[in-house]
């Protein structure tokens, strides 16, 4: 994808955040974004993870499905666009984080953006 062609989302692909993210790009690029990718098999945690890389993201193998909560809506990882540097520390926080961010989603303005919900998430987790 070029920087002229639209996202999935109708937007231009470069996202919103520092001009270092970015994603549907070959891997090695910096600041491609991840997706963490976690399944009881890891045969198909592999694949899984190829078509991550395939879509133009860096997969990465978040482990089993009882740890999958940590990817999941109100996550630490949840709506915050981080890199393959990034995400690791991510993961690993607990879920007092997780719990807060429904008070934090209510605080929003009415009809808030996907920045504004994108950024709060990240403010959660620094």
């Amino acid at each position: 994808m070029n920087s002229g062609d639209a996202s999935p989302r109708g937007r231009p692909a470069q996202p919103r955040g520092p001009p270092e993210r970015t994603w549907g790009v070959p891997a090695g690029t910096p600041g491609r974004l991840v997706i963490p990718v976690a399944g009881d098999s890891e045969e198909a945690r592999k694949v899984a993870m190829s078509l991550v890389d395939d879509t133009g993201f860096d997969p990465y193998d978040a482990g089993t499905l009882a740890d999958s909560w940590r990817q999941q809506p109100n996550s630490p990882v949840y709506c915050t666009e981080l890199t393959l540097d990034e995400l690791p520390s991510a993961l690993a926080k607990d879920a007092a984080i997780r719990d807060s961010l429904p008070e934090r989603f209510a605080a929003l303005p009415a009809n808030p953006t996907v920045d504004d919900v994108v950024e709060m998430d990240r403010a959660a987790h620094r």
